[in-house]
C-alpha cells in the first residue's frame, strides 16, 4: 500500500534542521519497517504530474539510491533486498515507472529513465520483465506517442543498454533496439531532443551490435545514420554523434576501412570549424586509432616471412593530412592553461594526439612536423612559439635515436635560450620538452645522451635559473631535473658528471619546495620528489657527505612542522602534505646512506632522533602522513636490523593502527609491507609481537570491507613472519593453512577473460606460493611434520598453475621456488608424492629452456632438490 509521503519528501529539504531531522527519521522508519511500501509510495510519488517538482526529485534519488550503490557489498545487498520483495509490489513499482516516462515533468520522466535501467540490471539478467524492451519498443512504433515519451524512452533503452550486458538479450530483441534508436536518429525525425536521446542510446548499445556491425548492409545503414548526425545543426547532436565514432574506433575497427574516408572529411570540418566540444571528439576519434593500432603491434607478432603490418595502417595512410589537422590544433591554446591543471582544450588534444602518431608510425611523423617547428619557433606571437616547442616535445617517443639525436642537438641551445621567453607559457612548454627530451634520449648507461660533459653546465645552470620562474614553469622545471638526474642512475663513471653541481641542485629544489607563491599547485611536491630522485641516483661514494649534511637539515624540517600553528582543517591539511614530503625524503636518504657499509654508521648514529621524529609525526594523526612514515619506518628498520628491537614497543601501537586501516587501504597494504622489513630485520627477536600481528592480518584477510589488492601482500608477510621466528610459527598453522588453502581455491575459480582479473590472480597466486615457501623455510630444521598434511594441496595448486599459459613469470618463479622448498623441507617423506607428478618434470622443463637466467636458476637447484629427496629415500 503507496503511503503519503508528499510532506515529509519536502521537509526533508528544509533550511530548519530541525524539521529536516524530524521528517529524515519518519523517512527513514518507513523504509526499515516497510521497505515494499516504501518504495511504492516512492514510485507513485515520481509518477504523479500534480506533486511538487521538489518531492519528486527526492523521491526518484531515494528510490535510485535503494536500488544501487557503488560499494560491492551494499549494490549486492539491495540487489538481494529487491529480489526479496512481493512481486505485486515490484508490479505495480514497474508500472508507475513507465507511467512516469510519458510525465509532463522532464526532470520526472529522466530520473525515472534510470530507475527503470537499475530495475533491469537487476532483472533482465535473471531473467525476469521480459515485458520491458517490447513495452519500451512499443512507445516509439506507435505513431500517436508525443515526443516527450519517446525522448524518455530513447533516453531508458541507452541506461538499460549502459546497465547489462549485451549476453541478456536475444538477437531479435537486440535488432529491434537498434531498429528504435537508429530510427530515432535519423534525418527525418523533426525533434532534436528525439534525435539526441537516440543518439546517446546508440553509444551505449554500441556493444549490442556486435551482429550487426558483421552485416555489411546494417553495418552501412547504422555508420550512415551516425555521419548524417554528425553534421546535425544542434551541437549536442554532433557531439554525440562523435562520440559514437570514438566508440567504433576501438570496438569496430576491423570493419571500419570503408568508411575512413568520409570520416576523415567529418573529422577535419570538425576540428577546423566546429564547437570545442565537438571538434574535441573528433581530435579523439584518431587517439583511438592509435590506441588500437599502438596495441596490435605491441601484441600481435606477424607469421613468420609475413612482413605486412597486424592492422590496417589508418594512421600511416593519412598522416600527410591528419599531421597537418593536427598541428592547426596546436595554434587554438587558451590564455590560462598552463594555470589549471583540470583544463582540457583543442591544443592539448592535438598535442596528445600528435604523440600517438609519433609513437605508431615512428620516423615517419618527424619530417612533417619539423618544417611546422622550423617556421614557427621565432614568430613574434607567442602562440607560434609555444606551438612549435609542443609540437617538438609531442614527437620525441616513437621515432629512432637516430632520426631524433641529430634534430635535438641542433635544437637543445635554442630550447635553453627559450627558456627565457616573454612569454610564460613558452617558457612552461620549453620546460615540459627539455624534461621530455632528458627523459628519453638521455641514458648514459646505454652509450647515448644528449646531455655531454660540454654542455651540463650550461643546461644545469638555465634549469636552475628557470626554478624561480612561475609556479607552473617552475614545476615543469623539476620534471625536467627529476629526468636528467634519474638518467644518471647505474651509469658508471657518467653519474660522477653530475657530483659537482648537487649541492646547488639540492638547495636550490628547497628552496623551491618552501616557496609560499605556489598557491594550490603541486610544486612543493615536485621539488621534493625531484629533491628524491636526485639523492637515489647519485654517485653514493663520492656524494655521502653532501647527504650525511642533507640530513640534518630535513630532520630539522620536520621537526619544525611539530609546532606549526593549527587553526584550520586547511592549516591541517598543509601541515599533513609537508611532514609525508619531509618523511618521503628521510626514506630515500637513509635507503642511500644505508646502502653501504661505510656509510650506514651516519644513520645509525642518529636513528633515536629519527624514530622520535617519526613517532611524533604520527600522533598527528594525519592519514597522507601515515603512508609515508611508515615506509620511512621499513627503511629504518632495514638501516638498523636488529637495533630496530628497542623502539618496537613505541612503533607497535601504530603499526597496528596501519593494519586495521581499512578505509586508507594504501595504509593498510603499506603496514602489512613493513612487517615483512621488521620480520628481516629483527628475526625472531620479532616473536613477542607475531600474536598481535598474525590477529590483524587474519582479521583483514577474513574482513569483505578491505580492499582486495592488500591481501596478496599479507600472504607473503606470513612467509616473512614464518622465516624469522621459525619453529615457533607453529601455533598459526591452524589459521594460516585454511586461508590460503581457500585463496587458491578462489585462484582456480576466477575468470581470467578481464585484464585486471589476470593482473590480481598473477599476484595472489605468487604471494600464496611466497607464503609457503617462507614457512617451510621456517620449519626446515624442525616441526618440518606439520607440513605433510598440507603438501598434496600444494602440489594440487602448484599443477593448476603449471597448466595455465597466463601466469607470468614472477609466478611461474614463486612455483618453481616453492617446489624446491617442498622437496628441501620434507625430503624422503615425500617421494611417493612426487612419484606421479608429471607436470613438476614439464614445469621443470619449461623453466630451463627459459632464457630468464634467475629463472633457470631457481628451476635447476629445485630439481637437486627433488633427485636429493629421492636419493635420500633409499
Amino acid at each position: 500500500m503507496a503511503l503519503e509521503i508528499t510532506q515529509y519528501l519536502l521537509s526533508a529539504q528544509s533550511p530548519d534542521a530541525k524539521v529536516r531531522t524530524e521528517a529524515e527519521t519518519i523517512l527513514r522508519q518507513f523504509q526499515e519497517q516497510n521497505l515494499p511500501g516504501f518504495l511504492l509510495s516512492l514510485s507513485v510519488e515520481l509518477s504523479n504530474d500534480g506533486k511538487p517538482t521538489e518531492s519528486r526529485r527526492l523521491a526518484g534519488i531515494v528510490l535510485k539510491n535503494s536500488l544501487d550503490a557503488k560499494e560491492t557489498e551494499r549494490k549486492e545487498q539491495l540487489l538481494q533486498q529487491w529480489v526479496a520483495i512481493d512481486l505485486s509490489f515490484k508490479s505495480q513499482i514497474k508500472a508507475s515507472l513507465l507511467n512516469t516516462l510519458s510525465s509532463s515533468v522532464r526532470e520526472a520522466s529522466h530520473t525515472a529513465s534510470q530507475v527503470v535501467a537499475k530495475i533491469a540490471s537487476i532483472e533482465i539478467p535473471r531473467k525476469e520483465w521480459l515485458e520491458l524492451v517490447p513495452s519500451l519498443l512499443a512507445n516509439m512504433t506507435q505513431p500517436d506517442r508525443p515526443p516527450s515519451l519517446k525522448q524518455a524512452t530513447l533516453e531508458t533503452l541507452g541506461y538499460v543498454c549502459e546497465e547489462i550486458s549485451h549476453e541478456d538479450l536475444v538477437q531479435d530483441e537486440v535488432n529491434a533496439v537498434l531498429t528504435a534508436v537508429v530510427q530515432g536518429m535519423n534525418v527525418s525525425e523533426l525533434n532534436p531532443e528525439v534525435r539526441l536521446a537516440a543518439t546517446k542510446a546508440l553509444y551505449n548499445a554500441l556493444d549490442f551490435a556486435r551482429t550487426n556491425f558483421d552485416n555489411e548492409m546494417e553495418r552501412n545503414y547504422i555508420m550512415k545514420v551516425i555521419c548524417d548526425a554528425a553534421l546535425a545543426k544542434e551541437i549536442e547532436i554532433r557531439q554525440a554523434a562523435f562520440e559514437c565514432l570514438v566508440s567504433i574506433a576501438s570496438t569496430y575497427y576491423e570493419v571500419l576501412e570503408p568508411y575512413m574516408q568520409r570520416i576523415f572529411e567529418l573529422t577535419s570540418n570538425a576540428v577546423r570549424g566546429d564547437e570545442d566540444a565537438v571538434a574535441l571528439q573528433a581530435v579523439e576519434f584518431w587517439s583511438s586509432i592509435c590506441d588500437e593500432e599502438l596495441e596490435m603491434q605491441d601484441y600481435e607478432v606477424p607469421q613468420s616471412g609475413d612482413s605486412s603490418p597486424p592492422h590496417s595502417q589508418f594512421i600511416q595512410k593519412a598522416l600527410p593530412t591528419l599531421v597537418p589537422l593536427l598541428l592547426e590544433t596546436l595554434l587554438k591554446q587558451d590564455e590560462d592553461q598552463d594555470q589549471d591543471d583540470g583544463i582540457w582544450n583543442l591544443a592539448m588534444a592535438g598535442g596528445t594526439c600528435l604523440g600517438l602518431v609519433a609513437r605508431t608510425v615512428g620516423d615517419a611523423v618527424v619530417t612533417l612536423v619539423m618544417p611546422f617547428v622550423e617556421t614557427n619557433i621565432s614568430k613574434t606571437d607567442w602562440r607560434s612559439r609555444e606551438a612549435a616547442t609542443y609540437a617538438f616535445g609531442s614527437i620525441l617517443e616513437g621515432p629512432s635515436i637516430e632520426k631524433l639525436s641529430p634534430m635535438v642537438n641542433a635544437g637543445l641551445e635554442f630550447l635553453l635560450n627559450a627558456m627565457s621567453d616573454v612569454n610564460s607559457h613558452v617558457k612552461d612548454t620549453t620546460a615540459w620538452t627539455l624534461s621530455r627530451i632528458f627523459e628519453l634520449l638521455h641514458s648514459p648507461a646505454t652509450g647515448f645522451s644528449v646531455i655531454t660533459p660540454a654542455n651540463l653546465q650550461r643546461i644545469l645552470g638555465v634549469l636552475l635559473e628557470s626554478i624561480k620562474d612561475a609556479p607552473h614553469v617552475a614545476e615543469k622545471v623539476c620534471g625536467a631535473i627529476y629526468f636528467l638526474a634519474q638518467g644518471y642512475e647505474d651509469a658508471g663513471p657518467s653519474s660522477s658528471l653530475l657530483t659537482p653541481y648537487l649541492t646547488d641542485i639540492l638547495n636550490s629544489l628547497i628552496t623551491t619546495a618552501e616557496r609560499t607563491d605556489g598557491g594550490d599547485s603541486k610544486l612543493s611536491s615536485s621539488a621534493y620528489d625531484t629533491l628524491n630522485e636526485v639523492v637515489r641516483c647519485t654517485n653514493l661514494s663520492e656524494t655521502s657527505q653532501i647527504i650525511a649534511k642533507l640530513l640534518p637539515a630535513i630532520m630539522s624540517k620536520l621537526e619544525q612542522t611539530l609546532s606549526l600553528q593549527i587553526v584550520s582543517s586547511d592549516d591541517r591539511e598543509k601541515q599533513g602534505d609537508l611532514q609525508a614530503s619531509l618523511c618521503g625524503v628521510l626514506q630515500v636518504i637513509i635507503q642511500k646512506l644505508s646502502s653501504a657499509d661505510e656509510t650506514k654508521p651516519i644513520i645509525l648514529q642518529v636513528a633515536d632522533q629519527i624514530m622520535l621524529l617519526f613517532l611524533n609525526v604520527f600522533a598527528c594523526r594525519s592519514s597522507t602522513v601515515h603512508e609515508e612514515a611508515m615506509l620511512a619506518f621499513g627503511a629504518l628498520a632495514y638501516a638498523t636490523g636488529p637495533g630496530f628491537e628497542k623502539y618496537m614497543q613505541e612503533f607497535y601501537k601504530y603499526l597496528e593502527m596501519g593494519l586495521h586501516n581499512f578505509e586508507e587501504y594504501q595504509v593498510c597494504a603499506i603496514s602489512v609491507g613493513v612487517v615483512g622489513d621488521i620480520c628481516r630485520a629483527l628475526d625472531d627477536k620479532v616473536l613477542p609481537y607475531c600474536d598481535g600481528i598474525m590477529t590483524h592480518l587474519l582479521k583483514d584477510l577474513s574482513s569483505s570491507e578491505l580492499h582486495r589488492s592488500v591481501k596478496p601482500p599479507i600472504f607473503s608477510c606470513f612467509g616473512d613472519i614464518a622465516l624469522a621466528i621459525g619453529e615457533h610459527f607453529d601455533k598459526y598453522i591452524a589459521y594460516a593453512l585454511p586461508m590460503m588453502q581457500s585463496a587458491s581455491e578462489v585462484c582456480a575459480q576466477m575468470d581470467y577473460s578481464d585484464e585486471e582479473m589476470i593482473d590480481y590472480g598473477n599476484q595472489l597466486r605468487r604471494s600464496i606460493f611466497e607464503a609457503y615457501s617462507g614457512i617451510l623455510q621456517g620449519f626446515k630444521n624442525s616441526k618440518v611434520e606439520l607440513m605433510l598434511p598440507h603438501a598434496p594441496h600444494l602440489l594440487q595448486f602448484i599443477e593448476l598453475v603449471a597448466k595455465d599459459e597466463q601466469r607470468d613469470e614472477g609466478v611461474t618463479k614463486a612455483a618453481v621456488a616453492v617446489l624446491g622448498d617442498l622437496a628441501d623441507a620434507l625430503g624422503s617423506n615425500i617421494k611417493t608424492l612426487f612419484e606421479n607428478c608429471k607436470f613438476c618434470t614439464l614445469l621443470l622443463r619449461e623453466c630451463l629452456q627459459s632464457d630468464d637466467e634467475q629463472l633457470k636458476e631457481t628451476a635447476t637447484w629445485a630439481q637437486g632438490m627433488i633427485g636429493r629427496a629421492f636419493s635420500a629415500s633409499g
